[in-house]
């Protein structure tokens, strides 16, 4: 077994792509993704995460393109997803980040590389001025795949959402309340109305079984990082509540992450914490990541709580690490 994922690529590295940032965890390049994906050796990750441009015209900065014809966006897209699948281990995770009008794409393009799909989960967002004869975008996409089977599935809570103006439950959860778990709400196992639940309470066994049922892919707790507070750099960014929640979701401690369009450096600085083993690399302009993974070593950070204003909280290591070992179903109290 390997011990740091830099012993995954040749050494010295090929050509494409340099070191930029290592620590205990992980390592940072700069360059292509593609050429890094072609360099690792198969079935040797066990979770990519990865938010490509959306060719939507923006400015990313030098040697990124936001701007290619749709035929020459699909078939880029098509490289690295591939390669993704080739690194992916068996029973390992894959989401992908993006408008729709991609996901539907790379949706019918993985169902012919072997892949499982799991879910698409819908990511509320503030809605946007509907453009021609469309409706109202309201929300971004996440695609959620597997290599076969998936070989890890933890469960993991998300608190029980509030109404920001009175402080109250939103929901009355079919007057099942006293049978929810404190810890907080399964997120796979959410209902909207008493007619969803899959069991009579007669039946169920309260200390082994969850009363509700395996159908919320809809998050709208994940904020939009565009406060210039809060931004690490000028182009978009997410949330690290996302990132954590995925991997917490989909992977254990020392498995190995992978983000092919690093940004911000969200995903390794949501796998540094978790102590799991990552991997990433960044086309464009590194500094921001570097920045973000410089002050989490020096214990400053910022964490986004809900999208319904909680605020930023600060939060140690230990304490950060506690909390998702708390919101997986491998925690003994």
């Amino acid at each position: 077994m390997i011990k740091h994922p830099g012993e995954l690529l040749p050494t010295p590295f090929a050509e494409g792509y340099t070191l930029v940032f290592g620590t205990d965890h992980g390592q940072l390049f700069q360059g292509d993704c593609r050429a890094l994906l072609q360099d690792l050796p198969d079935a040797c990750i066990d979770m990519i995460f990865a938010d490509p441009p959306f060719n939507l015209g923006k400015d990313y900065g030098k040697n990124i393109s936001d701007s290619m014809r749709r035929d020459e966006y699909l078939a880029w897209s098509k490289e690295w997803l591939m390669e993704s699948v080739r690194v992916l281990k068996p029973g390992a995770s894959l989401f992908v980040f993006n408008l729709p009008m991609w996901l539907i794409e790379y949706g019918a393009f993985l169902n012919t590389q072997g892949m499982s799909f799991r879910h698409w989960v819908a990511c509320r967002m503030p809605k946007a001025f509907p453009r021609g004869k469309k409706l109202s975008p309201a929300h971004y996409g996440l695609l959620y795949y597997t290599k076969g089977e998936p070989t890890t599935f933890n469960k993991i809570y998300v608190p029980i959402p509030t109404c920001r103006h009175c402080g109250k439950e939103v929901r009355d959860y079919g007057g099942h309340r006293n049978k929810l778990n404190e810890r907080g709400l399964n997120l796979m196992d959410v209902f909207e109305d008493p007619d969803e639940i899959w069991i009579p309470a007669s039946e169920i066994d309260h200390e082994h079984t969850q009363l509700w049922t395996d159908a919320e892919d809809v998050w709208d707790d994940i904020p939009p990082v565009r406060h210039g507070k809060y931004k690490t750099r000028t182009a978009n960014e997410l949330a690290p509540i996302m990132l954590e929640r995925l991997i917490a979701l989909s992977t254990n401690p020392d498995d190995v992450v992978f983000d092919p369009f690093g940004g911000s450096g969200t995903t390794y600085y949501a796998a540094e914490k978790m102590h799991r083993r990552w991997l990433g690399i960044e086309i464009g302009d590194t500094d921001a990541a570097i920045r973000r993974m410089r002050d989490y070593q020096d214990g400053i950070y910022v964490e986004w709580e809900s999208a319904r204003g909680n605020g930023a909280k600060r939060r140690n290591g230990v304490d950060q690490l506690k909390m998702f070992e708390r919101q997986t179903n491998r925690y003994q109290p």
